[in-house]
């Protein structure tokens, strides 16, 4: 019988892997409680509707890359391919924007049918940002802020933030009409993707991987030439606020977002520790999403980062600094003590001994393989446990345990009293016991 396999681009998350997500999870989360966001969870399965108007039917992530069906109820329903349309979607229906403003994030899983490569699956979790209602230029660095301090607490190394001004839709329609006139008295050098975007998407011409294209627009007029006074104006008010906060940055002309109803700040965070100049957060201000998906003219600014890229730069910047956060988030696990027990008796009351060392906040390993004691201790030392207790019939008719310190191959077992262990609340507790 065939082996049965996930599917291509869906990838298990084994228990160190998952280990390793949830201790970034919750660095995550606090920052977050501490900047006064509140978390939302939003279905992974939409109305169909809601991606098309809220990504554009033009994009290829609504072309290309959505998984979408017709239910049983003939509805058009699709897996999520990002967060920030449902975040809105949510806020409108049940009147979250009539309360005030919104400071908001979520986390979870998105489905993209796209090739699968390193830190790029077809279900991929992301973790985001969204403040809704919120429109001064100083919430953009806060919002930015917020996602530059978190990666450095992570660790990432390598980061560059680039950000730019898409100004209001006048501006872009301005620089639309200027940027066709000059790809199309230059339509021999585009590529076939290039020329299909001409005219439904050509901002999204300037954000090609193709190194001929990028060459090509290095002498191409950019957005920021047809900003208003207006828009120039507010983003220089950003650029003051991310100095004021020592946040590093660079200008990127070039740094665009397709759709309409993005505006004025956008930003990305990248990182070079992979090898090739690699985005790890992206956002940016998009307020005409909320009245495009039938709500109020509502300002609104946003970001994500991918868990899988974000692991595999912390995985290289645990490989370079050893001693750095990054190296602590993905370090293994250990035990605080292992149990090691073999007899009917002893077995019993190791597993009492165990339930109430949990209980007391210690983090313990109780062996129940019954197997001689020289593989138990075998497995313990593997479990990189600091503490062994070793129960056998003998010790259980005493009440007695002996506490194994296993970091030294010739450390004697200590015996202690049983009926003392409920003293332990931390590790201490354990040498505690053993000098008494």
């Amino acid at each position: 019988m065939t082996q049965l396999q996930s599917l291509r681009g869906m990838v298990d998350l084994l228990p160190e892997q998952t280990r390793c997500w949830q201790a970034v999870e919750s660095v995550a989360r606090d920052h977050f409680r501490r900047a006064g966001l509140q978390e939302i969870r939003t279905p992974l399965l939409e109305v169909t509707e809601l991606f098309a108007r809220g990504i554009g039917e033009a994009t290829d992530v609504v072309g290309k890359e959505m998984y979408t069906f017709v239910d049983r109820g003939d509805r058009s329903c699709t897996l999520r391919p990002e967060g920030t349309a449902s975040v809105v979607r949510a806020a409108l229906q049940h009147g979250l924007l009539s309360q005030g403003p919104q400071r908001l994030w979520y986390g979870g899983p998105m489905f993209r049918y796209e090739r699968p490569q390193a830190g790029r699956q077809r279900q991929f979790y992301q973790i985001g940002v969204e403040y809704l209602g919120v429109g001064s230029p100083r919430s953009d660095a806060e919002v930015i802020a917020l996602a530059w301090a978190l990666l450095v607490d992570l660790g990432v190394q390598g980061l560059v933030l680039e950000i730019n001004s898409l100004g209001t839709l006048q501006d872009r329609q301005k620089y639309r009409e200027e940027l066709v006139a000059w790809l199309e008295a230059r339509s021999d050098q585009l590529d076939d993707d290039s020329r299909k975007r001409l005219y439904t998407n050509p901002l999204r011409i300037l954000d090609s991987k193709n190194p001929a294209i990028s060459e090509l627009l290095q002498d191409a007029p950019t957005l920021f030439e047809a900003l208003s006074v207006e828009s120039k104006a507010r983003f220089e008010e950003v650029q003051v606020d991310l100095e004021a906060l020592q946040i590093p940055f660079q200008l990127n002309p070039r740094l665009v977002r397709g759709l309409d109803y993005y505006g004025h700040t956008a930003f990305e965070i990248t990182s070079d520790q992979l090898g090739a100049q690699a985005t790890v957060c992206g956002g940016g201000r998009y307020d005409g999403l909320v009245e495009q998906l039938g709500g109020a003219p509502t300002p609104a600014f946003g970001w994500a980062f991918g868990m899988e890229r974000l692991m595999l730069l912390l995985e290289a910047a645990a490989s370079i600094n050893p001693n750095g956060s990054a190296a602590r988030l993905t370090a293994s696990t250990r035990p605080d003590l292992y149990v090691v027990n073999r007899g009917e008796q002893a077995e019993r009351v190791a597993l009492v001994i165990a339930h109430q060392l949990r209980a007391a906040g210690l983090v313990v390993e109780l062996d129940s393989s019954g197997a001689a004691f020289n593989k138990q201790f075998k497995r313990a030392g593997r479990s990189r446990a600091t503490w062994a207790l070793v129960i056998g019939d003998d010790e259980a008719e005493r009440g007695e345990a002996r506490l194994k310190y296993l970091q030294e191959a010739t450390t004697q077992a200590n015996p202690i009293p049983i009926d003392q262990l409920h003293r332990l609340d931390d590790v201490t507790g354990l040498v505690r016991l053993v000098r008494e």
